[in-house]
């Protein structure tokens, strides 16, 4: 069974609505901080800042203390990356086993069939494509994962358990996309012989694009710890340094490059992975205003040629 309409597989709506309800979320949040102190102040409005806001960013929130039962440690975010290392290497090790001409499970065919809109049979080989994403998939968990256990200095910040229900089923989906893109992917013969330029620009991207998001998380976290590596504050300080002396949040910045340099892997032409960059386009510069409002109000000083998400622009 497969299901498709004007074009558009059933994974690309998933990934168009979510750009659009992001989207929304961006607008809606730039409207709202033109209104009236009153306005903001309103139960929806509240609502809505409790479900968009984490980490420092939320704790200025004025909210009714109900809503606090349904936050969830900021530190938990390693469960994202680890429920991503752990479902995206079983599927390629799924899409390993059959280039040795074994089979993908029968109920994970019919899913991404379905999801695609394709026919993927459960013994159609997997394309140099489909590989190198999930091995850069796999690459970009395994240091966040890494990143959050070693390096990050977590505080009492909270994420909203929806927010956590997400980004797990994210990852989730994330990986069905990969297969549902090799179903598009034309590729014949064995896997090196299908290397394309699109590969290694792709690859040339995402690994400066890994090592700004490392640099970035390693600053932010050397605001909390003295020269011995031990923490010395869980306090909040203005981040200086690297990226940071461009924008905001550079770690949102390089996390949009990372699925910039996915799309190109995926062929520079799929319709999905451009879809899945304009979700990460929205979702990170929601966050990245956010945390940008965040300085501009606690520090005074703080640079004002410095921009939240995109250099000299954004």
């Amino acid at each position: 069974m497969t299901w498709s309409v004007l074009g558009f597989s059933l994974i690309d709506f998933v990934w168009l609505i979510l750009s659009l309800s992001f989207f929304a979320a961006l607008c809606v949040h730039k409207i709202v901080k033109r209104l009236p102190s009153r306005y903001q102040r309103c139960c929806l409005n509240v609502l809505f800042q409790d479900l968009v806001r984490y980490g420092k960013t939320k704790q200025n929130l004025k909210r009714d203390n109900w809503l606090c039962i349904f936050d969830v440690p900021k530190r938990w975010f390693w469960h994202f990356y680890a429920t991503s290392l752990v479902w995206n290497g079983l599927l390629l090790a799924f899409s390993l086993s059959v280039t040795l001409r074994q089979l993908y499970p029968k109920c994970l065919s019919d899913l991404v069939n379905v999801l695609s809109g394709s026919s993927h049979t459960e013994h159609q080989a997997p394309h140099l494509s489909t590989v190198l994403l999930q091995l850069l998939l796999l690459s970009h968990s395994l240091r966040r994962l890494a990143e959050c256990l070693c390096v990050s200095v977590f505080s009492d910040g909270v994420i909203h358990l929806l927010q956590y229900v997400f980004g797990l089923a994210y990852y989730l989906l994330l990986g069905l996309t990969v297969l549902c893109s090799d179903c598009q992917t034309k590729g014949n013969g064995p896997l090196f012989s299908q290397l394309e330029w699109c590969h290694a620009v792709g690859v040339a991207l995402f690994i400066p694009a890994s090592l700004l998001q490392h640099q970035s998380m390693v600053l932010l976290a050397g605001l909390r710890t003295g020269k011995s590596g031990r923490v010395e504050t869980l306090a909040h300080r203005m981040p200086k340094g690297g990226g940071f002396e461009l924008v905001s949040c550079p770690h949102y910045l390089a996390e949009l490059l990372v699925y910039i340099s996915l799309s190109l892997v995926a062929g520079g032409l799929s319709l999905t992975w451009w879809l899945v960059v304009l979700y990460v386009f929205f979702n990170q510069a929601l966050a990245a205003l956010l945390c940008h409002d965040h300085y501009v109000d606690k520090y005074p000083s703080y640079p004002a040629h410095r921009k939240a998400f995109i250099p000299f622009l954004m």
